[in-house]
C-alpha cells in the first residue's frame, strides 16, 4: 500500500437552492420560519424543498409557522465535537414545529437539562436582527413555554 502526503485544492460552490434561499432569507430579514405545503398529500416540509419526498409533487404552497413546537427527542451533550468537556451541558433536540410534518434539530436553552422532556412545548428565540446572517443559527435556540 502506498501513501502520498500533500494537499489537493478543492473549490466548490454550495447553494441552498430556491426553497432554501427563501427559507434562510425569511429567517434573516423577518425572523419568520417558513414551511412549504404539498398540494397533493398535504405534508408541510420544514425546511422547505422543491419536491415532496412522499409523493414527488412539485411544491409551491408556502406557509408561515409560529416557531412553536414540541420536543420529539433530545440528548444532553457534555463534550464538544473535539472531545473537550463543555463548561455547561448543551441540549440538542429534535423539534416538531406546530403545523409541520417534519422536524428540525436545534438547541434548547433557558432551562436546566433536567427540565427537558419529550413532548415539552418550546418556542424559537431569534438572534437580534443585526446579528442574523441567513443561517438556521439565526434561530439562537428554543426555549420552553406554556400553551
Amino acid at each position: 500500500m502506498m501513501h502520498v502526503e500533500g494537499e489537493i485544492p478543492v473549490n466548490y460552490l454550495y447553494t441552498a437552492g430556491v426553497a432554501g434561499e427563501r427559507f434562510l432569507r425569511e429567517l434573516k430579514e423577518n425572523a419568520k420560519i417558513l414551511g412549504i405545503r404539498c398540494g397533493r398529500c398535504d405534508t408541510v416540509h420544514v425546511p422547505p424543498k422543491i419536491y415532496c419526498e412522499r409523493c414527488f409533487e412539485r411544491l409551491d404552497g408556502w406557509v408561515e409557522l409560529t416557531g412553536e413546537g414540541q420536543v420529539e427527542a433530545f440528548t444532553i451533550c457534555h463534550f464538544d465535537s473535539e472531545g473537550t468537556r463543555l463548561a455547561e451541558p448543551e441540549i440538542l433536540a429534535v423539534i416538531r414545529l406546530r403545523g409541520a410534518n417534519e422536524s428540525i434539530v436545534h438547541r434548547i436553552k433557558e432551562t436546566p437539562a433536567e427540565g427537558v422532556y419529550m413532548g415539552m412545548n418550546v418556542k424559537a428565540v431569534f438572534r437580534e436582527k443585526e446579528d442574523r446572517v441567513g443561517s438556521i443559527l439565526d434561530i439562537a435556540h428554543f426555549k420552553p413555554y406554556a400553551l
